[in-house]
């Protein structure tokens, strides 16, 4: 499957987009945007989509994401309990706007949580 963009039906253009690239037995999800209520089931989706193909590693990069809201954390862990044995699920996080709220809730303590996309595709 070659790059591809899932957009948010109802969601103002450009607002929120998922970019999904491949690099190997790696799939990069980046994520811009705000991850909210409205935004988060096309989010899940799009994580389930490439879970169904069994990937090694599945990267979802937050760099480009303003607001992380309760919603988006609970599509984190789904996809992270989706993932179970068959794929490691890692997550691009930094600052106050991403890292910081899953890491005052205990979602870092539950998912694999890195500060830049090098790193987590990096990491075995």
């Amino acid at each position: 499957m070659s790059a591809g963009s899932f957009r948010a039906s109802g969601a103002v253009p450009g607002a929120f987009s998922v970019r999904v690239d491949n690099h190997g037995e790696t799939v990069v999800m980046s994520v811009v945007g705000e991850v909210d209520l409205i935004t988060a089931p096309e989010l899940a989706e799009s994580i389930s989509q490439v879970l169904e193909r069994r990937p090694r590693t599945v990267v979802v990069d937050l760099s480009a994401v303003d607001f992380l809201g309760s919603a988006g954390m609970g599509v984190l862990i789904g996809g992270h309990q989706e993932a179970g044995d068959h794929s490691r699920f890692r997550v691009v996080a930094a600052g106050h706007v991403t890292f910081r709220p899953m890491e005052l809730t205990g979602v870092a303590d539950i998912i694999s949580i890195h500060p830049t996309r090098d790193q987590a595709m990096a990491e075995d």
